[in-house]
């Protein structure tokens, strides 16, 4: 476990629950099944790792959570979202509004993109102060923001562009810091910086958490990031959670073929032909919704069953009860002699 992790409590009602949610898109005619059965469990104080590859639905999940997914065009079709005990899945714009910020805020994987490059800084953050907090001081919480985030006190009369990369990150985090989010959900957070500026985004979040005793949600194709930043992690692929378990655990030993692929491509080994690893044959078209595994096409330990039926989720939750977010588990039918189903499909 990662030096100064907290360990979360496993009684405590969580403070986020993604239970077989289903989101599509429908556009010009033509409907993307982008999340098709994903279920996610983050308990209070806890740090939970989201897997895959690019377009097997991480980020349109992270969105559903807070309501950021594209009016009209996205629409649940099951499932539900569960907030701090609050069942928000068809919460109105009005109700999502005052949901953002507390008792979740999200930083996004592009800074430019989401700061006004005609706005301050200062008043970037401070318009999300006023928000949620009319009567604050919003100079003087301003500036507490900045420091908290180990930016200098000149950087709130800066424009976003006239900042690095990392700058920009930090900024993002004192924004979504503005208003005391019980949750974070940083999207891809380190994606283009440099390994330096990485590793002090990384430090500065672990700090953040133990400090604010704030519950994390990293979502990542790196599983470096993960592996040492994070108690557990969910792996997706084709819109479902395939693989879910404590970090150390599902990295050591997985499970599921598609989280074994994933770990083999990020080793950066070369086979004995000296190629690199990678995960033959091509992601699924979400055009439409699984009645098989989803990753039977690519599989190297495909059976008949897995190109007819999905599967449950098979394996050993902790101290031998079968509790959903807690334990070892995979969708997979070539691991369903190692251990029994954790719940149906």
């Amino acid at each position: 476990m990662t030096q100064g992790r907290m360990k979360p409590g496993r009684t405590s009602e969580p403070i986020l629950q993604v239970e077989h949610l289903q989101l599509r898109y429908e556009t010009r005619g033509r409907v993307l099944h982008a999340v098709q059965d994903a279920s996610i469990v983050v308990a209070p104080g806890e740090a939970v790792g989201l897997a895959g590859e690019s377009g097997c639905g991480k980020s349109t999940l992270a969105r559903a959570v807070l309501g950021l997914t594209p009016a009209g065009i996205a629409h649940i079709r099951g499932g539900r979202i569960v907030i701090a005990g609050r069942d928000v899945t068809w919460f109105t714009p009005s109700q999502w509004e005052d949901l953002r910020g507390n008792p979740v805020a999200m930083v996004f994987q592009d800074p430019l993109s989401f700061l006004n490059p005609v706005m301050r800084v200062g008043a970037q953050i401070a318009e999300g102060v006023r928000l949620h907090d009319p009567t604050a001081d919003l100079l003087r919480r301003t500036r507490e923001l900045l420091e908290f985030v180990r930016l200098p006190e000149r950087v709130r009369r800066r424009y976003p562009g006239e900042l690095s990369g990392g700058m920009r990150q930090r900024v993002m985090l004192a924004i979504a810091l503005a208003c005391r989010p019980r949750l974070l959900i940083a999207d891809e957070p380190t994606t283009a910086l440099d390994a330096t500026t990485q590793m002090e985004i990384l430090a500065l979040l672990r700090r953040l958490r133990e400090e604010l005793r704030m519950s994390l949600l990293v979502i990542s194709h790196d599983l470096g990031l993960l592996r040492w930043n994070c108690d557990r992690v969910y792996v997706m692929y084709a819109g479902h959670t395939v693989e879910h378990g404590p970090t150390e655990r599902v990295l050591a030993a997985p499970m599921h073929p598609y989280t074994q692929g994933l770990i083999a491509a990020s080793r950066l080994a070369r086979g004995a032909d000296g190629h690199f690893a990678t995960i033959g044959g091509d992601v699924p078209v979400a055009d439409r919704l699984a009645t098989a595994c989803p990753f039977n096409a690519r599989c190297p330990l495909v059976m008949d069953i897995c190109r007819r039926e999905l599967p449950p989720e098979f394996g050993m939750s902790e101290g031998g009860a079968a509790k959903f977010g807690a334990g070892h588990a995979a969708r997979c039918w070539a691991v369903r002699d190692a251990g029994s189903a954790v719940r149906d499909a």
